[in-house]
C-alpha cells in the first residue's frame, strides 16, 4: 500500500515539473521569439531592413487594406498572404502596427459608395474589373487590391495588385504576392519624416519646365527632399545625396562636368535621362524630318565610366499607338491609333530587384547602349527592347507617313537591345592624371570613388504627356490611346532611387520569390470521380481492417484463459 501510494505521488510530482517547465519554456518564448520559416522559398521571412523598419516606428501605423467580402479564388489567395505579410510584420512591431481588411461594397448607399470609390482611386488605388465564373455563373465585380497606410496626419495608399501583365492572371498575382513586403515597407518608410534623403534635380541645360515633370516631382517628395541644382557652383551640391539629370538639350561646360564627377567620387549618386538623337515633333508628318545628335558634352564622361549611348533610334514592332489621319468620313477626318515603332514599349528587363516583376515601361525616341571596359565598374542592363526590334543609324528619318506603309518583320531582328543600365563600383575620376578645367583649381580632387549611376537613353521616359482637352499634365506613363496609366514608368523611377539611395535596403525585398505550383487541370478533370472516390472509400477500408485484426488479436490473446 505504502508503495503505491509512493508511486502516485512520484507520477504526480513528474505531471507538477513536466508542467512547471512548459509554463517556464512558454514564458521563455514570449520573450525570446524564435522562428523557422521552412518553406523552400523562405516566403514567410523578411529583409533584415524591413524587421528593423518596424521595429523602430515611433507611432502606430494603421493599416486598412481595401479586399474583403466575396472574392474570386486568386484574390482570396492574394488577401491570404497579404494577412500573412502582416501578421509578420506585427511580430516584429507589435502593437505600432494594426491593421484591418475592408469590403468597398459595404457603403450604404450608391452614392456614399461611389464617392469612397473615388476618394481611394484619388489616393493611387486603382480599381479592377474583375470576371470570374463559378459553377457556370459568370460574376463580375470591381475589387480594389490596395491599402491605404497612415502614420499620424499622414496616409498613402498603396497598389498591392502589380507585376506584369503580360504575364498572364496567375503570374501576375503571384508577382503581385513577391512584392507585398516591399510595397507595405516603402509605404511605412515614406510616412516617416525623419532622415529624408536630398535630390537635386539639375538645372540650366534646357531641362523640362516644371509643369512637365510635376508628376515626377510629386512623387519623389513623397519619400524625398527635392531642390534645383546649378552645377557651376560646387556649393550647390552639399547636402544632396543623388542627382537627377533628365533631358539636358544643352551642353555641360567642363567646370559643371568637374563638379558632377567629383561629386559621384565623394559617394553621391546620380540617375541619368538623356536623349542622344533630337526630333523635331512639329515636323513629322509629311515628308517627316531627320532625328540629329544632341550635344551634351557628357559622353567622354559617361564612356570613362564605362558606357556609350550610341547615335541611333530603336525602333521596335511593339510601339505604343500614335494617333494619324488615315482618310475622311464625311466631312470629319478618320483618325485611327497605330503602333509606332519609334515609340518603343518596354517589357523586357534584366535580372536585378529594381525591374523585377516590373510592368511595360514607355519610351519615346529611345537610343541604344554599349559597355566599355572600366576597371573596378560593375554594368548591369536593366531595360531593353523586344526581341522584334532593330537600331536605325544616324541620320534618321522619321516620318507619320511611315505608319501607313507595311512593314517587313525580317528587318526586327537585332532585339533584345539594352537601353538602360546600372554602373555601381569604384569608379575613377574622368579628371585623374588630367589639368583640371579653369576655375576649379582651388577644389581638391578626389580620384576615385564607391557610386552608383543608371543612365536611360530616353530623356522622355519621365515627362507627362499633357491632356490636349484640359490643358493639365497627365502622369507619368499615361496612355493616351487608352486613356489610362498604362506603363510603370513611376514604379521604375521609384524603385531607381529605392536602390540608389539604398532606402534602408527595403529595396532588397523585391528579390522574393515564391513558386506556382499548378494542379495539371486536364488530370484533375479526367482523374476526378476516381480520387473521390478514393478518397471516400480508402479510410473506410482501413477502419474495417483495422478492426478485423484487432479482433483477431484479442481473440487470440484470450484464447488460453478459461
Amino acid at each position: 500500500m505504502v508503495s503505491r501510494n509512493s508511486k502516485i505521488i512520484a507520477d504526480v510530482l513528474k505531471f507538477l515539473i513536466g508542467l512547471m517547465l512548459l509554463v517556464i519554456l512558454n514564458q521563455l518564448a514570449g520573450h525570446f521569439p524564435v522562428r523557422w520559416d521552412l518553406t523552400e522559398e523562405k516566403r514567410f521571412s523578411i529583409q533584415p531592413a524591413t524587421k528593423e523598419l518596424l521595429q523602430n516606428l515611433e507611432d502606430v501605423v494603421y493599416v486598412d487594406v481595401y479586399l474583403d467580402g466575396e472574392l474570386p479564388a486568386g484574390f482570396a489567395r492574394l488577401k491570404k498572404s497579404i494577412r500573412e505579410t502582416l501578421d509578420e510584420f506585427r511580430i516584429y512591431a507589435g502593437n505600432n502596427l494594426q491593421y484591418k481588411f475592408v469590403d468597398p461594397d459595404k457603403a450604404t448607399t450608391p452614392s456614399s459608395r461611389n464617392q469612397f470609390y473615388a476618394n481611394l482611386a484619388e489616393l493611387g488605388i486603382q480599381p479592377s474589373n474583375v470576371i470570374d465564373t463559378k459553377d457556370g455563373q459568370r460574376t463580375e465585380k470591381l475589387l480594389f487590391p490596395g491599402a491605404i497606410v497612415a502614420q499620424g496626419t499622414r496616409e498613402r495608399g498603396v497598389l498591392l495588385l502589380k507585376g506584369n501583365k503580360g504575364a498572364g492572371p496567375d503570374e501576375q498575382l503571384n508577382q503581385s504576392i513577391e512584392g507585398l513586403e516591399y510595397e507595405l515597407a516603402a509605404a511605412i518608410r515614406g510616412l516617416s519624416s525623419s532622415g529624408r534623403q536630398r535630390i537635386g534635380l539639375v538645372k540650366g541645360h534646357g531641362e523640362p519646365g516644371d509643369r512637365d515633370i510635376v508628376d515626377l516631382t510629386t512623387n519623389l517628395s513623397e519619400n524625398y527632399d527635392l531642390g534645383d541644382v546649378n552645377l557651376s557652383v560646387y556649393q550647390d551640391l552639399i547636402g544632396y545625396d543623388a542627382l537627377l539629370v533628365l533631358k539636358p538639350i544643352q551642353p555641360f561646360s567642363e567646370v559643371e562636368k568637374y563638379h558632377l564627377d567629383q561629386f559621384l567620387m565623394q559617394g553621391g549618386k546620380a540617375m541619368m535621362f538623356l536623349d542622344a538623337l533630337q526630333v523635331n515633333m512639329d515636323s513629322i508628318k509629311g515628308p517627316g524630318t531627320y532625328a540629329f545628335p544632341f550635344e551634351t558634352n557628357l559622353d567622354d564622361m559617361l564612356f570613362h565610366y564605362g558606357l556609350r549611348i550610341n547615335k541611333d533610334l530603336i525602333v521596335d514592332r511593339f510601339g505604343q499607338r500614335y494617333p494619324i489621319i488615315v482618310g475622311t468620313v464625311g466631312n470629319q477626318p478618320n483618325i485611327q491609333w497605330m503602333p509606332w515603332p519609334f515609340y518603343p514599349i518596354i517589357n523586357r528587363t534584366g535580372e536585378h530587384p529594381i525591374v523585377r516583376n516590373l510592368d511595360a515601361v514607355s519610351t519615346k525616341f529611345t537610343s541604344s547602349i554599349d559597355t566599355v571596359k572600366a576597371i573596378g565598374v560593375i554594368k548591369t542592363p536593366l531595360l531593353f527592347s523586344s526581341q522584334y526590334s532593330m537600331r536605325v543609324d544616324y541620320p534618321v528619318k522619321v516620318s507619320l507617313n511611315d505608319l501607313r506603309k507595311d512593314f517587313n518583320p525580317e528587318t526586327f531582328n537585332q532585339g533584345p537591345i539594352p537601353m538602360a543600365y546600372l554602373l555601381e563600383g569604384n569608379f575613377t575620376s574622368l579628371y585623374k592624371n588630367r589639368m583640371l578645367p579653369i576655375g576649379v583649381s582651388t577644389i581638391p580632387i578626389k580620384p576615385e570613388g564607391n557610386s552608383k549611376i543608371i543612365v536611360v537613353a530616353d530623356g522622355d521616359m519621365m515627362i507627362s504627356e499633357i491632356n490636349p482637352k484640359t490643358d493639365r499634365p497627365l502622369p507619368m506613363g499615361f496612355d493616351l490611346a487608352s486613356q489610362q496609366e498604362a506603363f510603370a514608368n513611376k514604379d521604375f523611377l521609384l524603385n531607381s532611387m529605392s536602390y540608389l539611395l539604398n532606402d534602408q535596403g527595403i529595396i532588397n525585398a523585391r528579390n522574393k520569390e515564391i513558386k506556382i505550383r499548378p494542379l495539371d487541370s486536364v488530370r484533375i478533370d479526367s482523374e476526378r470521380l476516381s480520387w473521390q472516390l478514393f478518397n471516400l472509400i480508402t479510410p473506410l477500408v482501413l477502419l474495417v481492417v483495422y478492426g478485423v485484426m484487432r479482433q483477431f488479436l484479442r481473440r487470440r490473446k484470450y484464447a488460453n484463459f478459461k
